[in-house]
């Protein structure tokens, strides 16, 4: 993991712990009043990330946590989606845009996976392999994707 993959932000102290991913939602309302917001809100809305390490230092309070938040290290995470076997390939970048899928099919949670936007450029960084049967006759494999 390279230096500049890493963002320091705050979290709620109880999510402050290596190896937690989140998906960061964007700002509160509460968050318009305070002094750390910057700080707090440097994170791209709906992506997921991971802690990787835990800063030494002073806890926060925070308007919304019912604790404090604390100074971690995020790395952006890699994500598991089926997508089209004939765009599957290894280091080659996509545009990720969601199916139109009937939420009763056997690949719906693989192929809209939380923390993926719609029309944001992505990377497989490793195809994985045969996903279940698509309802739509598609053929699938899943892959990991980095942002």
């Amino acid at each position: 993991m390279s230096e500049s993959n890493i963002t320091i932000t705050l979290i709620g102290a109880r999510l402050a712990k290596p190896g937690i991913q989140f998906i960061f939602r964007g700002a509160a309302a509460e968050c318009e009043k305070c002094k750390l917001k910057n700080v707090c809100l440097n994170l791209d809305k709906d992506k997921k990330y991971q802690v990787v390490g835990v800063r030494n230092g002073n806890d926060h309070e925070c308007f919304l946590h019912d604790v404090c938040v604390r100074a971690v290290e995020v790395t952006p995470c890699p994500i598991i989606v089926a997508i089209e076997s004939r765009k599957a390939f290894n280091g080659s970048k996509i545009v990720y845009e969601e199916p139109a899928c009937d939420t009763a099919c056997a690949s719906y949670s693989l192929c809209h996976p939380p923390g993926l936007v719609s029309g944001e450029k992505y990377t497989i960084s490793e195809v994985l392999d045969e996903s279940p049967p698509c309802d739509k006759g598609l053929t699938l494999k899943k892959v990991e994707l980095r942002q």
